[in-house]
């Protein structure tokens, strides 16, 4: 297999700029994200707090992780599958894109998750803190012949099309 990426954790002081729950902010026992077999295609995401979702709420996850990602390469982001079976747990914006410019952003390169609880059979969704909550998949991509793409990231969330 060819090692394309690093995953590791952002500063201290970006991890608590971005925390945003009541409970304390639990840093010291972030983990990175990681395959749960040797076969697996993702690396499982943790969640550093306990969540509970009744149907329609959703809960944007600060997960202290960053990625290094070689030119090339996307990491995409999707629910894990058994919780989007069991729960209908989705990601609010359908899949997460984080491209290799991304860790260089003026946030650190900050991987957030968004999860919704859309189950229509009324249950709530519920893990504790340390649990997998969302899978990443590291895909190659191509570009166009006549691509003329140059401008550098500065922002995070949304700020390419912020030019």
């Amino acid at each position: 297999m060819q090692k394309i990426a690093q995953f590791m954790k952002v500063s201290r002081a970006r991890f608590e700029a971005d925390w945003h729950f009541d409970a304390p902010c639990p840093y010291d026992a972030l983990k990175l994200p990681r395959r749960g077999t040797a076969g697996s295609a993702g690396y499982d995401f943790f969640t550093p707090v306990d969540i509970r979702l009744a149907p329609g709420e959703s809960v944007c996850i600060p997960t202290g992780v960053r990625a290094r990602i070689d030119e090339g390469w996307v990491l995409t982001l999707y629910p894990r599958s058994g919780q989007g079976f069991k729960y209908r747990l989705q990601l609010n914006n359908t899949v997460g894109v984080i491209d290799s410019d991304y860790f260089n952003a003026d946030n650190e390169g900050h991987i957030q998750i968004k999860l919704i609880n859309a189950n229509r059979e009324g249950r709530e969704f519920a893990v504790e803190a340390g649990a997998a909550i969302a899978q990443g998949v590291f895909l190659p991509f191509g570009i166009t012949v006549d691509d003329d793409a140059c401008a550098a990231r500065t922002g995070g969330f949304g700020s390419t099309d912020r030019r």
